[in-house]
């Protein structure tokens, strides 16, 4: 989980989520891919407030907060009557 309102590994301290949070998370959600999207897109949304706030001023990126919550899940495959 990470260090709020600064979105920091409570391990690392890297940003949230870091390389293992996100194996962890791919691991946990191995059947359910959707939910993980739905899951990571609650808490990019809760990370953007939660930044914003801290620095009202400049904000967040969207494209970077993007690259760091959703971009990097696996995508799911098409069925393999489908490839």
């Amino acid at each position: 989980m990470p260090l709020r309102p600064l979105w920091l590994c409570r391990v690392c301290a890297a940003p949230w989520p870091c390389g293992a949070a996100r194996l962890t998370l791919v691991s946990e959600y191995a059947h359910d891919r959707v939910a993980l999207n739905i899951y990571l897109c609650t808490v990019l949304h809760d990370a953007a407030a939660d930044l914003y706030r801290l620095h009202p001023d400049t904000g967040p990126d969207p494209a970077t907060l993007f690259a760091r919550f959703l971009a990097w899940v696996p995508r799911t495959r098409p069925p393999a009557d489908q490839q």
